[in-house]
């Protein structure tokens, strides 16, 4: 699914949230076609930071999930391995037959 916002889209809409004080949260996502859980979420994680911040944030997220990948494959092809061999075991390491 693509991101519908960028992070300095996201920045921008709740520094006008803050500067616009006459102007409701309800008015301004109607205005930004968000919903008010979206930008309540938004607020709770991203508020009060800059885009650089933000883009410094999200980089160990995204390491993370790429490493997480990586292990998840490993793990595959390791048990494809000893599936081969007619090593299977369980987890408790007794023989799986």
């Amino acid at each position: 699914m693509k991101k519908r916002f960028s992070d300095q889209q996201i920045i921008s809409i709740l520094r006008e949230a803050e500067a616009e004080a006459g102007i409701s949260a309800r008015e301004l996502c109607r205005k930004h076609a968000i919903s008010d859980a979206t930008f309540y979420t938004w607020r709770k994680k991203y508020g009060g930071m800059e885009v650089p911040e933000v883009k410094r944030l999200k980089s160990p997220e995204e390491e993370n999930a790429r490493l997480r990948k990586l292990l998840a494959e490993a793990m595959l092809d390791k048990e494809a391995l000893q599936v081969a061999l007619g090593r299977r075991q369980t987890r408790s390491g007794k023989p799986w037959c």
